[in-house]
C-alpha cells in the first residue's frame, strides 16, 4: 500500500518484519523479495534513487540496451506494490535499536512536514550515494549532459568511452591517481580538468605527462554540446576543448547519517557486511552503494535478494515449522 498523510495512522503501531531504507534498485530488489515470502516490509524512500537520472543500462542482463535508470525503478515499484508491500515517501532521520525492536523516525512532507516512527525487526539500508558534479554557476549546464555521454562510474560505462576523446574532470590529486591511469584501458586520450580545485603535485605532473595526459587547470565556463550530448568544454578564458565523452570524479555524500548511533563498522564511507550484506550488527543489512563493493545496479538488485532471503531463514528458523492442524489425529 502506499502510505501518505492521509493513512499513516493505521501502520504507526504495526511491528514491521524488515523496513528498508531506500527505493533503489537494491531496496525494491529487498522489498519484492520479502514480500514474497510472505513477510511484512515497508520501503521509505527519500526519491532521487542514483540510479533515476542514468538514461541507459547498457549493462544489465536482459534490458533492452536503451532502458533508463527511471524506467527501472518504475517497474520495480509496480512489481513491489503488486505484491502489497507498503511504500513511502520520506526521509529517514535516525535508528535507535530498542529491546530488540528498531525505532525509525521519519520526516513525512517537504513542506509542513510531519514526524513520526515506524517499528522493525530487521533493518535494509540501502539508501546508496549521490555522485558530486562539477560545481559550475549554471548546474543546468551540468545536467544537460550527466547521465548521456558524461558518466559518473567507469565500471559502468567505461566501455562507452572506448578510443574517444575523453575529458576527466577530477575533485582531488587522489582521484586522478585511483582513476586515471585505469581508464586508459578504454581510452588513452584524456583531458585532466582540475576545475581550479586544487594543486596538482610536481610527481603527479610528471606521471601524466609521461603517458602523454593533459593537464587544464583552468577553470571551466561551461560544457559545449546539443541534444544532451557534451562536445567539449569551455574555459574562463574563452578557450573551447573539444571532447567525445567525461568522467566525473569528485567524490559522492553517503546517505547514512541516520545511522551514526549504532556505531557500525566502516571503511572509508563505506558499511562493512558479510557475504549477505549482514553489517557489524546482526540485525541490520547494508545493500548496493551504501556497502563495500561494486557500485552496480544489477548488483546491488543482488544484494537486496541475499539480504531478505537471509532475514526470511532466521525469522523462519525463529517460528518454526506451521502445522497442518486439519490433519493432525485426535487424541484417542
Amino acid at each position: 500500500m502506499k502510505l501518505n498523510r492521509t493513512n499513516l495512522e493505521q501502520r504507526l503501531d504495526h511491528l514491521y518484519d524488515v523496513i528498508v531504507v531506500g527505493g533503489g534498485a537494491g531496496g525494491l530488489s529487498a522489498g519484492i523479495y520479502l514480500q514474497r515470502f510472505r513477510l511484512s516490509s515497508l520501503i521509505i524512500d527519500k526519491g532521487k534513487a542514483r540510479s533515476s537520472w542514468m538514461q541507459s543500462l547498457h549493462n544489465y542482463l536482459g534490458l533492452p540496451p536503451d532502458t533508463s535508470g527511471r524506467k527501472l525503478l518504475q517497474q520495480g515499484k509496480k512489481h513491489y506494490d503488486s505484491l502489497a508491500g507498503d511504500f513511502l515517501d520520506g526521509y529517514v532521520e535516525e535508528v535507535t535499536d530498542a529491546e530488540n525492536i528498531f525505532e525509525i523516525q521519519v520526516k513525512v512532507g517537504r513542506q509542513n512536514s510531519r514526524n513520526v516512527k515506524f517499528y522493525s525487526k530487521y533493518l535494509i539500508v540501502a539508501s546508496g550515494i549521490i555522485d558530486h558534479l562539477l560545481p559550475l554557476e549554471d548546474m543546468q549546464n551540468v545536467y544537460d549532459y550527466a547521465g548521456y555521454n558524461l558518466h559518473v562510474c567507469m565500471v559502468c560505462d567505461g566501455y562507452e568511452m572506448t578510443d574517444k576523446l575523453c575529458g576527466f574532470f577530477a575533485g582531488s590529486e587522489a582521484s586522478i591517481e585511483e582513476m586515471v591511469f585505469n581508464l586508459s584501458w578504454f581510452t588513452p586520450k584524456i583531458t585532466i580538468f582540475t576545475h581550479g580545485l586544487f594543486e596538482v603535485s610536481g610527481q603527479m605532473r610528471s606521471q601524466l605527462q609521461e603517458y602523454g595526459y593533459r593537464l587544464v587547470e583552468t577553470p571551466i565556463q561551461k560544457f559545449l554540446g546539443e541534444n544532451h550530448q557534451m562536445t567539449g568544454v569551455e574555459l574562463v578564458n574563452g578557450s573551447v576543448i573539444e571532447l567525445e565523452t567525461g568522467l566525473i570524479s569528485m567524490g559522492a555524500r553517503y546517505h547514512n547519517t541516520y545511522l551514526q548511533e549504532l556505531s557500525l563498522e566502516m571503511k572509508g564511507g563505506n558499511l562493512v557486511t558479510d557475504k549477505l550484506g549482514r553489517t557489524s550488527h546482526p540485525r541490520i543489512f547494508a545493500i548496493g552503494d551504501l556497502k563495500v563493493g561494486l557500485n552496480q545496479v544489477v548488483v546491488a538488485a543482488g544484494d537486496g535478494a541475499l539480504a531478505a532471503t537471509q532475514i526470511w531463514r532466521e525469522i523462519r528458523k525463529d517460528i518454526g515449522p506451521r502445522k497442518w492442524l486439519m490433519n493432525l489425529k485426535l487424541p484417542t
